[in-house]
């Protein structure tokens, strides 16, 4: 089977499962997106949905998260991993926004990236998910499940991130970099013994 029949595959199957993908992190906009994307880093989305709905009631936009303090913000936070270095980001994120854009969440990648705490895998989410622009993400789940499935010999996000978007249709990117997360989590989690993982099996066995 060649590479390109099992990206076929892969597409078929996940859009088979997963034919609605809602975004996994609940955010309003461009800049709560943005927000819950940056406190998502080695955190779950479980639980940066469980802390953002007090941060958005004090703090849901740029100009009101600019005011609050470093240490009012880590409060708020707290709960989360790296909360120390995510609440000083989220500041000054918010007083660049307000400064230098307006209020408003940049639409390039190079802005975007300019962020404090915001690199690329961030700055793809938000062009994807709050632009509707062609990106692929790349998380662990996909890094793996791309190896899994040999689609991609990438040693790093970003050499898989190059195959996925070689091998994937473009008009394809934004639905299924969420579809491969959700399966990963429910088929393949990096923990488990992979025995629900019926996708690898139907192309290797």
């Amino acid at each position: 089977m060649t590479k390109k029949q099992r990206a076929e595959i892969v597409m078929n199957e996940l859009e088979k499962l997963y034919p609605e993908v809602p975004i996994p992190l609940k955010h309003k906009d461009a800049f709560t997106l943005l927000t819950a994307v940056a406190l998502s880093a080695q955190t779950t989305d479980k639980k940066v949905n469980e802390i953002t709905p007090k941060l958005f009631k004090i703090a849901g936009t740029p100009q009101k998260m600019a005011k609050l303090d470093v240490s009012e913000i880590k409060e708020l936070i707290k709960e989360i991993g790296l909360a120390n270095q995510k609440a000083k980001n989220l500041k000054k994120t918010a007083e660049i926004l307000v400064k230098k854009h307006k209020g408003i969440v940049p639409q390039t990648f190079e802005e975007l990236e300019e962020l404090p705490g915001v690199g690329h895998k961030t700055a793809s989410v938000v062009m994807s998910q709050a632009f509707e622009f062609p990106a692929f993400p790349v998380d662990t789940h996909i890094h793996r499940l791309m190896k899994q499935w040999k689609l991609t010999t990438g040693k790093n996000v970003v050499e898989t991130e190059n195959d996925a978007k070689k091998i994937f249709p473009k008009n394809r990117w934004n639905k299924l970099h969420l579809q491969i997360i959700f399966y990963g989590r429910e088929y393949s989690p990096a923990r488990g013994k992979g025995e629900k993982d019926f996708i690898t099996k139907m192309l290797f066995n």
